[in-house]
């Protein structure tokens, strides 16, 4: 049985549903596999013509026991968790460029527009199903800087082990995203707008960490974690990077490159799962907007915490990349007091400084660019205005334009994917702005979903951040449902 460690060494090895129903290992660290399970060639070639769903399968069936989840039950957990996705692939590729061998992968297709309802979706289901089994429940508090929100919100509603607690800076998402979690009309979701963030979703986790902080809140809500540091979902979006190299590569073992929209690292740490697994990427790319925190310690090898800038691009306006300790666990040779000295400094100084080894690691097949607003903008409109009108996301305009700034850099026989994580129709104001139309927004910037949620009455509660910890305490204390406390990002 494969079992899982902490990147910071402090614990015995747990089981998969441990881990994923802890979410934070207790010794502070994020939860790895005590290895990572190897693909040959030959079962590349098998995989190859697979649909989504029967890859999924193959893929997570490496990583969960069948003695934790049977194998009819996993299947059923898969096409759950997808049924919902409009398009048939699930995640389609497309050609962005036929002449620069550039193509985009649609991650957007699922109930709420998003990436982030691929994995979303199946670790509330694998929650659900564990927590069923268990006879428990729990209380769902979630940080949200766009989209992990409704994703949420939407893969917990109507499930009875489940009370979930959207927060969301006011004036920092755009006004579709805020309503996909306010017009929902669930008895078990319960979106706040919270007033007086400067940092945005940062200044959330804060007040999340200091509850995580408190023994007694701990011990008697049970804290745990369904964000993109849990293992479930790391796990999960390693899929779409083996079902994307297959659909642009020639023969297998031909080599792809990913350009990926990064704020918290959690996507790109999924591609680097999966080509340690075995398939076969050149590179990545690592494409931040202006706040920059990755690009920052590949340009100057320092990982430092700085003010946060309001973007277009806002589901990535993130200052502090926690899943960036897995990777650095894993470049580092799995050093746990490497990892757990680098966390400490992180915390106590604001900033890390690497040596030039680890530097050598980690610039192994992963490349980077921070992407002006300008930069962004210009990318939507001169996209827009090609031969195919095709209509990016901001987010997925930071990845295409980071791909573009670096392919001098990068072979030009080498097909490169770059990621869309979400539908340009949650950001009509960006695409506005870049566009400039005279009157009407292009038809795909309109959704029937988001549409239909514009004249629906929205349910929330709103409260300054000042007040948030004592609101949250007062408010989950109503709620049925207090076994289980988790959180989300």
């Amino acid at each position: 049985m494969l079992n899982y460690v902490s990147t910071k060494g402090g614990i015995a090895a747990v089981d998969f549903e441990t881990a994923i129903l802890q979410g934070f290992a207790e010794d502070g660290g994020l939860f790895v596999p005590e290895h990572i399970p190897a693909v040959t060639k030959a079962q590349l070639c098998q995989w190859s013509e697979l649909s989504f769903n029967d890859l999924a399968f193959e893929i997570l069936s490496l990583y969960i026991d069948v003695s934790i989840i049977p194998e009819g039950d996993l299947k059923q957990l898969i096409e759950t968790s997808t049924g919902t996705f409009s398009h048939p692939d699930i995640v389609p590729v497309v050609t962005l460029d036929s002449k620069t061998n550039h193509f985009a992968m649609e991650l957007f297709h699922g109930p709420t527009l998003s990436f982030k309802d691929i994995a979303m979706g199946f670790l509330m289901n694998t929650m659900d199903y564990f927590l069923q089994r268990k006879g428990a429940s729990v209380s769902l508090l979630l940080a949200t800087t766009g989209d992990t929100g409704p994703a949420a919100a939407y893969a917990s509603r109507g499930k009875k082990t489940i009370d979930c607690w959207p927060l969301y800076p006011s004036g920092f998402i755009s006004e579709e995203q805020t309503r996909q979690m306010t017009t929902l009309d669930e008895d078990n979701v319960h979106p706040i707008a919270v007033e007086n963030c400067p940092n945005g979703g940062d200044d959330l986790d804060i007040v999340i960490a200091q509850l995580f902080s408190d023994p007694k809140l701990v011990k008697d809500l049970k804290l745990s974690s369904v964000n993109s540091i849990n293992w479930c979902r790391v796990m999960f979006q390693s899929i779409h990077y083996f079902y994307g190299y297959f659909q642009v590569a020639k023969k297998i073992e031909e080599e792809v490159i990913f350009s990926v929209p990064t704020g918290a690292f959690g996507h790109l740490f999924a591609g680097y799962l999966a080509r340690e697994m075995g398939l076969p990427i050149a590179t990545f790319i690592c494409a931040n907007n202006r706040n920059g925190a990755v690009h920052q310690v590949f340009e100057n090898a320092v990982l430092s915490k700085h003010i946060l800038q309001k973007t277009p691009s806002s589901a990535i306006d993130i200052t502090q990349p926690y899943n960036f300790w897995r990777f650095l666990y894993f470049v580092s040779g799995r050093d746990s007091k490497r990892v757990t000295q680098w966390m400490s400094d992180y915390l106590e100084q604001g900033y890390v400084e690497f040596d030039d080894m680890t530097m050598k690691s980690m610039k192994q097949g992963v490349t980077s660019a921070a992407i002006s607003d300008e930069e962004t903008l210009s990318t939507i409109a001169r996209v827009y205005q090609g031969s195919a009108h095709y209509l990016l996301d901001p987010h997925g305009a930071v990845a295409v334009a980071a791909a573009n700034k670096l392919s001098l850099n990068l072979s030009c026989s080498t097909a490169i994917i770059s990621l869309l994580t979400a539908h340009p129709a949650k950001f009509p104001e960006v695409t506005r702005q870049a566009l400039q139309p005279d009157d009407s927004l292009p038809t795909q910037a309109i959704e029937n979903s988001i549409e239909k949620m514009k004249c629906q009455t929205q349910k929330m509660l709103v409260c300054d951040y000042s007040e948030l910890r004592d609101v949250l305490l007062v408010e989950m204390a109503k709620t049925e449902h207090k076994q289980v406390g988790c959180v989300v990002q």
